[in-house]
């Protein structure tokens, strides 16, 4: 958006921009909870999930990189420390002190949660007033929701072998 077209935009542009960096920080905090929650997990499929949270992990910060572009586009500035990701995120960043795969994945799907609610957020406000933003938001609300699927899927997995194997012991 250029600054002729911010200027006759219907929208609060920097309350856009307070709200993109709020998703900027989510998103780097999602990285970095997925790559090193894939890394650390134990427990059952945790061959087969471990890709999979991986990928999830370079989808966050592709997602990032959206953002980040379209922060810039509407003129302002993406956070630039680190240290302001926890204090402007509403999703939290869980610690993965626990590696049991299914308390990593329950951390997970907790943020792919609060993202999903974020972006549908975003996409809200900019429905018919800011078309490339309100298209990255659903675009990314696409996949977190994608995410949340996956890590439900994997859940209920684990707990139909769980069950299974209590059957075998009896």
């Amino acid at each position: 958006m250029g600054k002729g077209a911010i200027k006759v935009a219907s929208i609060d542009v920097q309350k856009l921009i307070d709200m993109l960096n709020a998703a900027l920080s989510e998103e780097w905090l999602a990285y970095y909870q997925y790559w090193i929650g894939a890394r650390l997990m134990e427990g059952p499929m945790r061959s087969e999930v471990e890709p999979e949270l991986l990928l999830h992990a370079t989808q966050e910060l592709n997602h990032a990189v959206l953002v980040v572009n379209r922060i810039i586009q509407l003129g302002g500035t993406p956070v630039i420390n680190p240290a302001e990701w926890t204090k402007l995120a509403r999703c939290s960043y869980d610690e993965p002190s626990d590696p049991y795969i299914e308390v990593i994945l329950e951390q997970n799907l907790k943020g792919e949660r609060c993202a999903i609610q974020r972006y549908q957020e975003i996409a809200d406000f900019t429905n018919g007033k800011d078309h490339s933003t309100h298209q990255m938001a659903v675009t990314i609300l696409n996949e977190e929701l994608e995410h949340e699927n996956d890590i439900e899927d994997w859940i209920n997995d684990i707990n139909r072998m769980k069950e299974e194997f209590k059957k075998i012991r009896m």
